[in-house]
């Protein structure tokens, strides 16, 4: 990935307050044109800054109103097999690899608590998981956000 400079983070940090933000408002915004704005969220793009365009909705809406965390403990050999049979769990939303005691954090998204059971179940019951942990998430208190690491990231030399 290549090195952010100051436009490239005047850039990032408005896309941050306002994702729905349109080029031309962005041009005006950072007094730059069109075109050097287009060419600029290009290379970010191909640059792997932006993570997804995926529209971020809740999954209650969907009638999974249940979201919990689940600790998975496995075969580190069977580390890619595992995380393809993962990806294929619908309620499965997002996984992370871990260092430490836990190899990997689970986020799933459920309608109930049987159904929540039953998704513990399937990821047990993969060829290899060794042990799961489940803990059931009470609610988000801090949302994911970058806007703090942007205004980091202008401080530096």
């Amino acid at each position: 990935m290549s090195t952010l400079d100051r436009v490239d983070l005047e850039l990032l940090s408005a896309l941050s307050e306002d994702p729905r933000t349109t080029v031309v408002a962005l041009a005006e915004r950072l007094g730059l044109s069109r075109n050097t704005i287009q060419a600029r969220m290009a290379r970010l793009e191909q640059t792997g800054v932006f993570l997804s365009y995926e529209r971020s909705f809740s999954p209650e809406v969907l009638g999974f109103p249940l979201q919990a965390f689940i600790n998975i403990g496995l075969r580190q050999t069977e580390l890619p097999r595992i995380t393809a049979e993962l990806a294929r769990i619908p309620e499965v939303l997002q996984v992370h690899g871990l260092s430490g005691s836990i190899d990997l954090l689970a986020r799933v998204a459920c309608r109930d608590a049987r159904h929540l059971f039953d998704t513990d179940a399937r990821i047990l019951s993969i060829e290899g998981v060794e042990r799961t942990e489940t803990s059931l998430a009470m609610g988000e208190v801090i949302p994911y956000r970058v806007a703090g690491l942007i205004g980091l990231a202008r401080r530096e030399p």
